[in-house]
């Protein structure tokens, strides 16, 4: 053990904290409910660091162990690389790529809308890395576009899905999970009603997202959560001509395919064997 480590010990710090010694931190990239994220640079150049505060979940600290396992084991394109972790008396630090080109959001407020070809593309990224999630029995269930993130400023650039933190690995094919989940508007109506669900709320969010990207708006209006849930069980998403003019029927059908009530009906992450099977799909 170095010298640093000795010392260390002697403050009552775990043995993993000498990683930190590793990294030198710089700007917030964002905040949560549990913590924040800093861009940082380290031995194999500039990573992002999610750091948890211990006293943010306690007596959930198997959340965290559970999103080290998950982020461990997910190695795919479109899914934010793990670098390392380790932690401190107080604190949880994840290390992991670092995406700079902002999330999907910005890009929704910077351009308004997406075409479809555009549209078309950033689905396809996020439907591989849910689908990839989907065949390991993971549930990310906080699809939004705040945690899907551009790996540069380039137009072209990749998506990586980021934010593990209350995704489930399901014990079996009919395990059903309850616990709230998600972010308002992108949460399924299975989730707000504490029906129990599983991996269709990912295909639900899907839904929320591709519509947003195609008009620049919410499928939904409503501001408390008895309101959205009546609004989500209703099938009440409208296409308003204005914007909806230029946007193909097939588009429609798949966003509808997707915002379904019905858990059972909504199409899965095999999209494609969906739109072969009815010729709907996002050109």
């Amino acid at each position: 053990m170095s010298f640093a480590g000795m010392l260390n010990r002697l403050h009552g710090q775990p043995e993993s904290y000498d990683k930190k010694a590793k990294y030198r931190f710089g700007r917030t990239l964002g905040a949560g409910t549990y913590g924040v994220v800093r861009e940082a640079d380290g031995p194999t150049g500039k990573v992002a660091v999610k750091i948890i505060l211990k006293r943010n979940v306690k007596g959930n600290e198997q959340m965290v162990y559970d999103e080290l396992e998950m982020l461990q084991k997910l190695k795919h394109p479109h899914i934010v690389k793990f670098v390392d972790w380790f932690e401190s008396r107080d604190k949880f630090y994840i290390v992991t790529q670092l995406a700079t080109g902002g999330e999907l959001f910005d890009r929704i407020c910077e351009q308004g809308k997406f075409t479809e070809k555009d549209a078309a593309e950033t689905i396809k990224q996020i439907l591989l890395a849910v689908d990839f999630l989907h065949k390991n029995n993971i549930v990310h269930r906080d699809l939004k576009p705040e945690n899907l993130l551009y790996l540069s400023k380039d137009p072209d650039s990749d998506l990586v899905l980021a934010d593990f933190g209350i995704a489930k690995m399901l014990d079996g094919k009919g395990e059903s999970l309850k616990t709230m989940a998600g972010s308002f508007g992108y949460a399924a109506p299975e989730v707000m009603r504490k029906e129990g669900h599983g991996k269709p709320v990912d295909m639900w969010s899907m839904g929320v997202i591709t519509y947003t990207l195609l008009c620049g708006y919410s499928p939904f209006r409503s501001e408390n959560l008895q309101d959205l849930i009546r609004e989500c069980t209703e099938n009440s998403v409208v296409f308003h001509e204005r914007y909806w003019k230029d946007v193909s029927n097939d588009a429609k059908d798949f966003i509808l395919h997707l915002i379904n009530p019905d858990a059972d009906q909504r199409w899965t992450s095999e999209v494609e064997h969906h739109c072969r099977h009815e010729r709907k799909c996002l050109s």
